[in-house]
C-alpha cells in the first residue's frame, strides 16, 4: 500500500491497533472463533493457512476476530489478506464470497441478510464470479453503512475474474472522514486492479468491531455461489500504516511507524515507473526517516510504501 500525502505537519508517535494473522499456530489461540457452520473453516496445520468454503446454501457463517475497538467513519484503517481460490462457481444471477469486517451484532442477528436486506455495517471484499446469465465477475470493495435498507452503499469494482489456484493480495483501505472505500488486487508483485469503477447510494455513518471472511445465505431463489480457496497473511491496521509524511529535504522523508510494517521510500520522474530509493526499513513504532540513497539531479516525486515483512 502506498500512500503519498505529504505536508509540513509534525509527526508523533504513532498508536496503532494492528492484527496480523500467518496462520502459523491454531488461530484459535490468536481470538478466532467461528459462527454458524463450522465446518465452512478449517485450519492446515501443514500449510499454516485458513482452507474457506463459501457455501451459499448454508446459514450465514463467519470465522471471525473481535478487534476490540469499534470503528466509525472516523477511523482510518486497512485490512490485507492473501486469497487463493481452488473454484468459485456461481449459479442463477450469482451471489459473493466476502472478507473484510462487520459489526457483530448486526451480522449475527436472525433478520441479517447479504442477499435480501438488512445488511448494515459492512466494509468488505466481495467476488462475484461469472454468472449464468452472461454477466462478468465482479471484484468489489464494498462498504455498507448503518442503514438497514438498500440504501447507503459505496462500492469500488472491476470486472475481472480471480484465477484458480493464482494467490492474489487484496487490499482496502478507509480514510478518516469519508464514506468511501478503496482498493487494489495484487498478483506476483504486479497490481491488477485498482478497482476504477465506483458506485454511491448516499453512504454514511458506520460501525465496525469484527474481521470476519464470511459465508453468506443466498437469497433462496437461485442466486448462489459454492467457492473454495484459502486465506493466508491476514492484517488489519488503524491507523494506516503510512498516514501524514513530512518532507526533511529533498529526498529526504520522516513518518509516524508501526513495528509490524516494512516500510519503502519510492521514487519517481514521471509518476508512471516507480522504483525503490533506498533499502526497505522495519518500522521502529516511533518517527522514522528514509532518505534517497541516489536522488534524482532534476526532480522526483516520492512515496512510501509499508508491507508486512
Amino acid at each position: 500500500m502506498a500512500l503519498a500525502s505529504l505536508s509540513v505537519a509534525s509527526i508523533t508517535s504513532l498508536s496503532a491497533s494492528t492484527v496480523v494473522e500467518r496462520f502459523t499456530t491454531d488461530p484459535a489461540l490468536d481470538g478466532w472463533q467461528v459462527f454458524g457452520d463450522t465446518n465452512l473453516f478449517q485450519w492446515n496445520s501443514t500449510n499454516q493457512n485458513l482452507e474457506a468454503t463459501w457455501d451459499s446454501s448454508q446459514t450465514n457463517s463467519y470465522f471471525y476476530r473481535p478487534l476490540g475497538m469499534t470503528l466509525t467513519t472516523n477511523d482510518s484503517f486497512c485490512v490485507q489478506f492473501d486469497l487463493q481460490l481452488s473454484d468459485a462457481t456461481a449459479s442463477g444471477y450469482g451471489f459473493e464470497l466476502a472478507i473484510g469486517l462487520l459489526h457483530f451484532s448486526d451480522a449475527t442477528n436472525v433478520d441479517f441478510s447479504r442477499a435480501n436486506s438488512p445488511s448494515p455495517n459492512l466494509c468488505e471484499f466481495d467476488y462475484f464470479p461469472a454468472d449464468a446469465y452472461g454477466d462478468p465477475a465482479s471484484i468489489d470493495a464494498t462498504l455498507k453503512d448503518s442503514q438497514p435498507g438498500y440504501a447507503g452503499f459505496y462500492f469500488a469494482y472491476d470486472a475481472l475474474s480471480l484465477n484458480p489456484d493464482v494467490t492474489y493480495r487484496v487490499v482496502l483501505v478507509h480514510r478518516a472522514g469519508t464514506a468511501t472505500i478503496s482498493g487494489a488486487i495484487w498478483a506476483a508483485g504486479q497490481k491488477i486492479t485498482s478497482l476504477p469503477n465506483t458506485y454511491a447510494n448516499g453512504a454514511g455513518a458506520f460501525q465496525l468491531d469484527t474481521l470476519a471472511i464470511s459465508s453468506y445465505r443466498d437469497d433462496g431463489f437461485g442466486d448462489s455461489i459454492l467457492a473454495h480457496g484459502t486465506v493466508d497473511n491476514f492484517a488489519f491496521a488503524s491507523p494506516l500504516p503510512v498516514d501524514e509524511i513530512s518532507t526533511l529535504a529533498a529526498g529526504h522523508v520522516q513518518l509516524a511507524s508501526d513495528t509490524n510494517w516494512l516500510y519503502t521510500l519510492e521514487e519517481t520522474t514521471n509518476l508512471t515507473a516507480w522504483t525503490s530509493a533506498a533499502n526497505a526499513s522495519m518500522g521502529n513504532g516511533s518517527n522514522l526517516v528514509l532518505q534517497a540513497t541516489n536522488p534524482p539531479v532534476d526532480k522526483a516525486f516520492y512515496r512510501v510504501r509499508a508491507d508486512l515483512p
